[in-house]
């Protein structure tokens, strides 16, 4: 490449020379030539500043004027406008011609499907006009959207529409103001010709608003849940926080080509289509909590992002770990709260803890930056959920929400800083929080180490609780965090054991602030079963030396929900890696009958949540387990995970069968004991495909389902157990729904990350299935990004699956670098891998580093992995 990128620092942050308070735009839409003039009132920020710079990319400039005159004084450079000269005061006018057809980056305004789309987050409104595109600059918006009225009947943009006509030649004009100052990442625009479903919400101060949610032709009918969620997240939202939706009309599209899940565009929210579009033959149940989650996410940034923005996208963690707090803690409200709560963990554990382990490491608010795109990570969204949930645990439900209520009133109109978020909870609550801001500055995954001895002549426990956090690529030196270590302990029967000190009550969550440090509970009449980091009171690993027994006792008797689950998961954690062990030593697989019994246990206990006993059943990754090692052995690992399995099936055979036959139901329903039967029913059938006679089993229910979770899960069971039916299912499957991408996408799923032989040349083969697309970032993510998840395939000797995801890389580097970058993470971690494996992966990535034309995207992550 001709010139490397340049990294930016957070230390470096200087306010703008100039701001910007208002802006009027108008689009003339057309396919190869857009034109678009923008009229914006600027005014000097700091004293005696002249030179105004503004940020552009891929436009041609057409005009420029300054106060209603032709501007010479500027030069253009290749992504900057740099206008010289310029009074303290002035209305700035810039014509730009841009060619949203050839725009395949997704980055700006571009084409999707027949429609115009904008995606302006993090920098592409830099790719519409010449602007201060940089999130601290806040303006208010005032958008003319011109189009011909046959192809493009609705014109669409953010905030309340003020106005409309026809124009001559077939054209028409729709105008939008946003009566709210924001940046410009929040800006979109759509203009297409869609199906709508309309209804309103009356928000409790009794004003209506209007709600539309746009989708393509012939699809209405898979819109209402995403309106039902949408009408949930704004009741949610005012019983919850108090906090009111504030514009005359909020509005949803629903597009095929997205870079993400969905956008937070101040009242007009642009969404992948996959979070939007379901019924109960094209979506299965975890769609529907998927549409539910992001519908919520996205309404929920209405304050959490737009009202109250961040500052630089340093903070980007602000408005991101804040608002998947609420999008998780709305789910769980309106669901089950354990399994919400291990879906999360099951994230953290597996995505967030092998991100700190990589070469892109990074704080929740990180310090350096080359490409934002690259940022908007698991990270920054995952564990800034957790830290802000940390806060949450500390201060409890009452406080916290002070704190809130006193971060919106201080901010709001404001872009802000995590400092000024925590310095309101600190305020709000009296609890001093300076060590706590660690956790924003701090990265990688700390260990927290347990060891616990009990007196039974002074009948007291205590518990030595150590923390360390190994160094990350981007830190050498950790300190000391404020930890909360949720702790509950209980008797042989079950019951439970108060904790006392001195004679006093304390509380559950343990402060822990030092590398080492004692707690020691009294009146402790027999030794007990310590049950900890409840409810994932923090994101560490735990180190304690839990016995089989206790693993299986609190699996049966601890109170909290997640706490039985995270029992089976370290029971399961501890025979998987005895079994790794025994394998590369040249032994064979063994798993203790007890073990079996324990989770046999779970599986008939018909007290427990059925949704929570089939997450208890649902087996780490290999994956997830590749995490806790430092030198991960593929195969080692596969033989162990797959013995697991195939053990369960065996040995529980007509137990899953007959709990299989109890979660039948006549027919589908949406509700959350339906949908738990479900999910229950169909990790049965996982086991029972896996068994002798299972194979008729999963083709019945394949035949005979009324719905796609019971389809889908059928299809899966086939693929995984490799069953000699699963070709013909996967047929008739494509035959019903090669028309329709989204359905698609989990047929490409399974073809990625299916066990079979060959699976390489197999996942070669369906990139020419009519239905696939490299240019569209669904098509990519379930096929080549599930192959990339495909272990043992993946990472194969013959290195050829680095080669394979090599090759993609080097072709979307033209196409859409954004979606390049994400794929690219498997290959990341080589350092993790033996030195044969990490040398074929380093050639790999060598060839990436060599491109002339290499994007910043992936020239970040390329060179960081390089320097391990």
């Amino acid at each position: 490449m001709t010139q490397q990128p340049q990294a930016k620092y957070r230390k470096d942050y200087t306010a703008p020379a100039f701001t910007i308070s208002h802006i009027d735009l108008t689009f003339d839409l057309n396919d190869t030539e857009t034109r678009v003039i923008a009229r914006s009132k600027v005014q000097q920020n700091v004293d005696g500043a002249q030179t105004l710079t503004l940020d552009g990319e891929g436009m041609k400039l057409v005009r420029l004027e300054v106060d209603g005159k032709s501007w010479s004084n500027y030069s253009v450079e290749e992504t900057q406008l740099v206008i010289s000269g310029v009074p303290a005061t002035f209305e700035l006018e810039i014509e730009t011609e841009i060619n949203p057809e050839a725009n395949t980056s997704l980055e700006g305004l571009y084409k999707s499907d027949g429609a115009y789309c904008t995606q302006c987050e993090a920098e592409g409104f830099r790719r519409i006009t010449y602007y201060l595109d940089r999130p601290d600059v806040l303006a208010k918006f005032t958008t003319k959207v011109i189009a011909d009225k046959g192809a493009y009947p609705y014109l669409l943009s953010n905030g309340n529409k003020i106005g409309s006509g026809d124009l001559e030649n077939g054209k028409h004009w729709v105008q939008w103001e946003d009566p709210f100052a924001k940046p410009c990442y929040l800006f979109a625009l759509v203009a297409g010709d869609f199906d709508c479903l309309s209804d309103v919400f009356v928000t409790k101060s009794g004003r209506e608003v209007a709600l539309e949610i746009f989708v393509d032709k012939g699809n209405l009918d898979r819109a209402d849940y995403a309106m039902l969620s949408l009408k949930n997240s704004m009741k949610w939202d005012e019983d919850r926080f108090g906090l009111e939706y504030d514009l005359d009309i909020y509005m949803i599209v629903a597009v095929d080509f997205f870079n993400m899940g969905a956008m937070e565009n101040k009242g007009l929210n642009v969404f992948n289509s996959k979070f939007v579009l379901a019924n109960s033959d094209t979506a299965t149940d975890a769609d529907y909590h998927g549409i539910e989650r992001v519908i919520g996410h996205e309404y929920f940034h209405n304050w959490s992002g737009n009202r109250v923005t961040c500052r630089d996208w340093f903070q980007l963690s602000l408005k991101e770990g804040l608002t998947v707090f609420r999008d998780q803690e709305f789910s769980s409200d309106m669901g089950s709260r354990a399994v919400n709560r291990i879906g999360n963990v099951r994230i953290m554990r597996s995505a967030q803890f092998a991100e700190d382990r990589s070469p892109m490491a990074h704080p929740i608010r990180p310090e350096k930056v080359i490409e934002m795109n690259n940022f908007y990570t698991v990270t920054v969204y995952e564990k800034g959920s957790e830290v802000i949930r940390m806060m949450h645990t500390l201060l409890g439900e009452e406080t916290f929400q002070k704190g809130i209520e006193l971060y919106f009133d201080r901010h709001d109109g404001t872009a802000a800083t995590c400092d000024e978020f925590v310095q309101a909870m600190e305020e709000a609550s009296g609890f001093n929080l300076s060590q706590f801001r660690l956790w924003y500055s701090q990265s990688g995954t700390p260990t927290l180490k347990v060891v616990s001895d009990y007196d039974a002549e002074a009948k007291t426990l205590s518990l030595t609780v150590s923390q360390k956090t190994l160094p990350t690529a981007d830190q050498a030196k950790k300190q000391a965090l404020l930890i909360p270590l949720d702790v509950e302990l209980y008797a042989a029967d079950g019951s439970v054991v108060a904790l006392q000190r001195n004679g006093e009550a304390l509380n559950n969550v343990l402060q822990v602030t030092a590398e080492e440090q004692v707690f020691v509970f009294d009146n402790v009449d027999d030794k007990p079963v310590v049950s900890l980091l409840r409810e994932f009171s923090a994101p560490v690993n735990l180190e304690y030396d839990y016995s089989d027994d206790e693993l299986a006792f609190l699996m049966v008797y601890a109170r909290n929900e997640f706490a039985r689950w995270d029992a089976s998961q370290m029971l399961l954690g501890k025979h998987i890696k005895e079994n790794v062990s025994r394998i590369q030593q040249g032994g064979e697989f063994s798993l203790p009958e007890s073990v079996v019994d324990a989770f046999r246990g779970v599986l008939l206990n018909k007290e427990l949540d059925r949704a929570l006993i089939a997450e208890v059943l649902d087996l780490p990754t290999e994956n997830e387990v590749g995490g806790w090692y430092t030198t991960i052995d593929v195969d080692a690992i596969h033989i162990v995970v797959a013995a697991i399995r195939n053990t369960f099936a065996q040995e529980m055979a007509d137990e899953f069968v007959a709990v299989y036959q109890a979660c039948k139901a006549d027919k589908y329903e949406l509700t959350h004991s339906a949908a738990a039967d479900r999910t229950l029913k169909n990790v049965c059938l996982s086991y029972i495909a896996l068994s002798e006679g299972g194979e008729k089993i999963v083709a019945a229910q394949y035949d005979s389902a009324d719905n796609m979770t019971d389809t889908f899960a059928a299809l899966a069971a086939a693929n995984i157990a490799e069953l000699p039916s699963r070709d013909q299912m996967m047929q008739s499957f494509s035959d019903e729904w090669h028309q329709d991408g989204l359905v698609m996408d989990k047929w490409f799923m399974l073809q990625g990350t299916s066990p079979m032989e060959g699976a390489l040349e197999n996942v070669k083969k369906q990139m020419s299935h009519p239905s696939f697309s490299l240019k569209n970032p669904n098509r990519l993510r379930s096929l080549i990004g599930a192959f990339a998840q495909n272990t043992v395939h993946f990472h194969a000797k013959d290195g050829l699956g680095y080669e394979f995801l090599t090759d993609i890389l080097i072709e979307l580097n033209e196409i859409n670098p954004q979606v390049a970058s994400r794929l690219i993470d498997p290959l990341l971690k080589l350092k993790y891998f033996d030195a044969e494996r990490q040398q074929l992966i380093r050639k790999q990535l060598s060839r990436l580093v060599e491109m002339e034309n290499l994007a910043k995207d992936l020239y970040e992550k390329v060179n960081k992995a390089l320097e391990v």
